[in-house]
């Protein structure tokens, strides 16, 4: 059984299909790749599997159950954490609460506990900053921990919100262009994160990326979008040298997809 399963999704804005009749499976503890020209419909679909947005028509199950009409944080506590391409920190909070807002919708105690402040409530929120203090340190983020985002250099902030996602502990991490703003160095750093979150944590990861060389590196399956229909799905190697690709990008990139 695949972790998770698009079976034909479409979506609409004003008469214009922005996704038309996508598939893909997503096995466990793989990382995929959805690709394509700007404006080919990537992060709608993402939207779409985080119920972010409606789906207009076709089903979307994550293992035996069907999320496509879900609420985006029901799927979230059924195991799907995204990032999105502009970072979506609360510069009004420190580092590590904003990782520790990502688990609230986990904890179980009632208002009331939480305005008396109950000895559950106190056991909840010694427990939580330990986990919150964890993923900060696989992150190398810990001693910035009392700190407030806007401290952080861009590259750190991105740490910080691949820090929050898995404070959910998801079964599925989308990742909208995690590499959108950072240096040739940078990028290199995050390959090896995001191969570091897959193999230790046993995700599953799907990547929305225009810097093919991390695609082509980190991926297994990769999946092409243009014009809001999938024009092919395939290994890298076999992407590469997709006749229906290499023309849907030679007007977007001027041909570099590797």
């Amino acid at each position: 059984m695949d972790l998770l399963r698009v079976e034909a999704i479409s979506k609409n804005f004003g008469g214009v299909a922005a996704i038309s009749n996508f598939s893909m499976v997503q096995p466990y503890n793989t990382i995929s790749a959805i690709i394509g020209p700007n404006g080919a419909g990537k992060t709608t679909t993402f939207n779409m599997i985080s119920g972010v947005q409606t789906v207009d028509t076709g089903k979307i199950f994550l293992e035996d159950v069907e999320i496509t009409k879900l609420p985006s944080h029901k799927i979230q506590r059924f195991g799907v954490s995204r990032t999105f391409q502009n970072i979506r920190l609360i510069e009004g909070l420190s580092v590590i609460d904003n990782v520790k807002l990502s688990y609230t919708s986990r904890l179980t105690y009632t208002m009331f506990e939480e305005f008396i402040h109950s000895p559950r409530v106190r056991k909840n929120e010694t427990v939580l900053e330990d986990i919150a203090m964890e993923y900060l340190e696989f992150f190398d983020l810990s001693k910035y921990a009392k700190s407030k985002p806007k401290s952080l250099s861009y590259g750190l902030q991105r740490r910080l919100e691949l820090a929050r996602a898995l404070m959910n502990e998801p079964k599925l991490l989308l990742l909208d262009e995690p590499a959108a703003g950072l240096n040739p160095a940078e990028t290199r750093e995050l390959m090896g994160t995001i191969q570091k979150i897959q193999e230790q944590k046993n995700l599953s990861i799907i990547i929305v990326e225009h810097h093919m060389d991390l695609v082509m590196k980190i991926c297994s399956i990769i999946h092409v979008i243009d014009f809001g229909k999938k024009i092919a799905e395939g290994t890298p190697q076999e992407i590469i040298k997709n006749k229906a690709v290499l023309q849907a990008y030679l007007g977007d990139m001027g041909g570099e997809i590797c």
